[in-house]
């Protein structure tokens, strides 16, 4: 247990990058051991004044370097299910950034080689559910103190939406945190997806329709709103109201410094996720190197990053169609069934 836990970072963009410097700074009991980019100049970037760590323009090369014990992705979400089939190939337990796998056959393919080895090697990376706000929410909803849940009101916005950013991303990259979230806060699976959009914002770049308005209903009766603008210009914002039988909670607003000064205050608003989440990415990534080195695997399951790609799937369909769109899920393997949200 003295060792540090050799890791494999796949990807050096802004999040692998931001990984990297987390488990060589921030992070016990693991070491950077192997990054591996197609960019491997923007890997040594990253990993510049890291002793012992080498860097490869290929995947498997980085798994199979001297020193790994574990993997931790962070590539594009498209190349997600090869790299965690070249993980499971070799016992390795996986870090993986949501989304898991983009499309939820890959995501099912996942789950099923997974639970042919009959344990798990996969923590998905939905992070808010190591946020100090969202656990007090889940564990005040757990508690009963304020009766059966019935609805969740949530809001993600973004300063700017990158060059690449398509509609159906503001559900199957930007909801997909709400669509974990609230499965998780609620312990009830959704069941159908109905998207609203209003007009567009003059922000918004030409073609991309932005703000929506995401509408899930749940197994249990619940509803779940999420307005989801992407191009709000203004910040990073998240937030989330619990609506009970006997009273509501509410996180997310921000606690920070008021400024008071010439007539005016003012308070700082977040620019960017990693500000916002950094304790929570702290966390998650220290709770998932504390159980790799004690042989066990915790967090969000594969299943659940099969299901959170099913449900966004759903609600690209919604977006398209303008109606309401049933979640439709593959039976769940016995592996995951005792695994508690």
């Amino acid at each position: 247990m003295s060792e540090l836990l050799g890791v494999a970072v796949l990807g050096a963009g802004h999040m692998g990058a931001d990984h990297i410097r987390r488990i060589d700074r921030a992070v016990g009991g693991a070491r950077v051991a192997a990054v591996a980019d197609p960019d491997t100049g923007r890997a040594k970037e990253a990993v510049a004044g890291i002793d012992g760590v080498t860097v490869h323009p290929e995947v498997t090369a980085a798994l199979d370097a001297p020193g790994v014990r574990a993997v931790l992705i962070a590539s594009p979400g498209p190349a997600h299910e090869e790299a965690l089939l070249a993980a499971f190939e070799r016992g390795l337990p996986v870090l993986c950034e949501k989304p898991m796998v983009p499309e939820s056959a890959g995501a099912l393919r996942v789950v099923e080689a997974e639970a042919r080895l009959g344990r798990r090697l996969v923590q998905v990376g939905f992070m808010r559910r190591y946020d100090a706000e969202y656990q007090r929410l889940k564990s005040l909803l757990d508690s009963g103190r304020l009766g059966r849940p019935l609805m969740l009101h949530c809001t993600h916005r973004n300063v700017s939406s990158p060059p690449d950013f398509t509609t159906a991303m503001l559900v199957n990259s930007s909801v997909s945190h709400e669509i974990d979230a609230a499965r998780w806060l609620l312990g009830q699976e959704l069941t159908s997806v109905t998207v609203l959009r209003p007009r567009s914002s003059s922000h918004a770049p030409q073609g991309l329709l932005d703000p929506q308005f995401v509408l899930f209903e749940t197994a249990d009766g619940a509803l779940v709103d999420v307005e989801v603008f992407v191009n709000s210009g203004f910040g990073y914002q998240v937030r989330c109201e619990a609506v009970c039988e006997s009273g509501s909670a509410r996180i997310g607003d921000e606690h920070t410094m008021v400024v008071t000064a010439a007539g005016s205050a003012s308070e700082a608003v977040a620019q960017d996720y990693l500000v916002r989440f950094a304790d929570a990415y702290d966390r998650e990534v220290q709770a998932w190197v504390d159980a790799t080195r004690e042989g066990r695997v915790t967090g969000p399951s594969a299943w659940d990053g099969y299901t959170a790609s099913a449900v966004a799937e759903a609600g690209v369909r919604a977006q398209r169609t303008g109606g309401r769109v049933a979640v439709e899920l593959a039976p769940c393997p016995e592996l995951y069934r005792d695994i508690s949200r």
